[in-house]
């Protein structure tokens, strides 16, 4: 298969600009149904050479993870632009909710996301502890939790609810969960994580 022609040539394009737009491609054969995309495939929908994946990201493993990655930046976007609150159970549960939709946007093409990321890799990737700083942003500096457990709470929360929601996720992307239960799970299990550290 010849390689896709765009108006976005790969020739003079480097770094992020480069990553950004071989991303791109792999949400949109993602988005066609391809899950089982090649390399080779990637190459020619982003209309580079072969190599330029390689080069870029390794394997399709650590592809995936940077399009995990994009979906968090995606969810900390819409977070931030929502209005704030002052409590911080009310902003962590809102969190959720912002990150299920994002979830729930595409949910054949999230799966597939999800599916991947426990697939081994050379080296660890970035998806623990961009989910951990989106969750401690929720936090915020823990205003409505107890006083005398807020430290604790700053300092092992964000990872709780980073591992919570991913293991929410995994049953929602086995099929175990429906797309309607995925929101009130996580919520459920936030609350239960919070209740510890509440008046």
């Amino acid at each position: 298969m010849a390689p896709r022609k765009t108006e976005h040539s790969s020739i003079g394009m480097r770094g992020e600009p480069l990553r950004r737009h071989v991303l791109d491609a792999a949400e949109r054969l993602l988005r066609q149904g391809r899950a089982d995309f090649s390399m080779r495939d990637l190459a020619a929908e982003a209309g580079v050479s072969f190599a330029t994946p390689f080069n870029q990201f390794g394997n399709k493993a650590a592809i995936m993870q940077a399009l995990s990655i994009r979906r968090i930046d995606t969810m900390e976007t819409r977070y931030t632009a929502a209005p704030p609150s002052r409590d911080a159970k009310t902003r962590v549960l809102l969190a959720i909710d912002t990150a299920v939709a994002v979830m729930l946007e595409n949910p054949d093409v999230n799966r597939t996301v999800m599916g991947w990321l426990g697939a081994a890799q050379a080296s660890p990737g970035q998806t623990l502890s961009r989910s951990t700083a989106f969750w401690a942003l929720a936090l915020g500096k823990g205003e409505g939790l107890t006083a005398s457990r807020r430290e604790q709470a700053l300092r092992c929360l964000p990872e709780q609810l980073a591992f919570s929601f991913r293991g929410v996720l995994s049953f929602w992307t086995a099929g175990e969960l429906s797309d309607a239960a995925l929101a009130p799970r996580a919520r459920d299990i936030a609350s239960a994580l919070l209740l510890a550290y509440l008046h």
